[in-house]
């Protein structure tokens, strides 16, 4: 039941996104995304890749910011800051059933909302399990740890709180983050730098229709196969799934998913939300009976997504930010 700091919020978040349109149809007038490598020099592991990183469109002859890459060599974070920061960051993390990462270098109209509250938003490009990397599995977890860490290293400087990064992630994005909120006591990689000091726990997670299990009869068939091939053990399949490596400290987390998801089985929700209600994680579910696999902002009418809304609500209670 939403409680009377839930309906403030929601009201308030609906006053400040009437203007949201606008918003999305002059990208000029947000502030300017800054990119940032994530690794000094190489990425770590790269000894026995060999392939070149490519950008396509995802439409071709389609919107030029609406890009996807391929063999990530170079991963990069965006940063979007907002005109009055409110302490708070989110790492956010695209998808693309890694076989590429759909992402633009020029951010969108989530970090662009994100901004719009307040909110330094960030977007991270990521490597892919398949193109050679000695972390195989865990290559985009290095650079999703990576990310949370230089974003803390550098929060000071752009008003943040370093304690108040969150992470939301959509797609094989989202199983990118659920790892990232569910493994954040394991090192996947040697320290490089200062920032590889700090903490790699998210404060929250947001999953969106997530890739989360590797296990039968469930698992999402392209991503397992980039992760951990075509014939995979059942160790490999129970190493990638992301409920089955809950902690006891969990960030909280929300989902949000559609029934009628015809790429991602609804179950990967399902039995995310069930894994942390186990380990007593503060978790909340919202399940649409239509809407696909794809949905992001704005609903099919137009309107700020409920989904969205709910998430800022979760935020919010938790104390990102106020």
């Amino acid at each position: 039941m939403a409680t009377d700091t839930d309906r403030r919020a929601l009201l308030g978040l609906t006053a400040s996104l009437a203007a949201l349109p606008a918003l999305a149809r002059a990208q000029n007038a947000l502030p300017a995304v800054e990119t940032v490598d994530l690794w000094p020099g190489g990425a770590p592991g790269g000894e026995k890749v060999t392939v070149t990183e490519q950008v396509i469109l995802r439409t071709p002859g389609g919107d030029p910011n609406d890009t996807a890459f391929l063999n990530v060599t170079k991963p990069w974070l965006t940063m979007r800051r907002p005109a009055k920061p409110n302490g708070a960051a989110v790492l956010m993390i695209p998808g693309g059933g890694y076989v590429r990462v759909a992402v633009g270098k020029n951010g969108g109209p989530i970090d662009a909302w994100l901004a719009s509250v307040g909110i330094t938003a960030f977007v991270m490009d990521y490597r892919l399990p398949a193109d050679g990397w000695a972390a195989g599995p865990d290559v985009a977890l290095q650079d999703a740890q990576r990310a949370i860490r230089l974003i803390r290293a550098r929060a000071p400087s752009m008003g943040v709180d370093p304690a108040k990064v969150a992470v939301i992630g959509f797609s094989a994005g989202g199983h990118v983050a659920a790892r990232l909120a569910t493994q954040h006591g394991r090192e996947t990689y040697a320290p490089v730098d200062q920032a590889d000091t700090l903490p790699t726990r998210p404060f929250a997670a947001g999953l969106f229709y997530p890739v989360i299990t590797g296990m039968a009869p469930y698992a999402h068939g392209q991503s397992l196969k980039q992760l951990v091939g075509a014939n995979p053990t059942d160790a490999q399949r129970q190493a990638v799934s992301a409920e089955q490596h809950v902690p006891a400290d969990a960030p909280p987390t929300f989902i949000a998913a559609a029934a009628d998801d015809k790429v991602v089985p609804v179950e990967n929700s399902v039995l995310m939300w069930q894994a942390l209600r186990a380990r007593k994680i503060p978790v909340e579910m919202h399940l649409q009976e239509v809407g696909g696999h794809g949905f992001g902002l704005k609903g099919a009418d137009g309107q700020i997504s409920p989904s969205m809304l709910a998430l800022d609500a979760f935020f919010r209670r938790h104390g990102l930010y106020a």
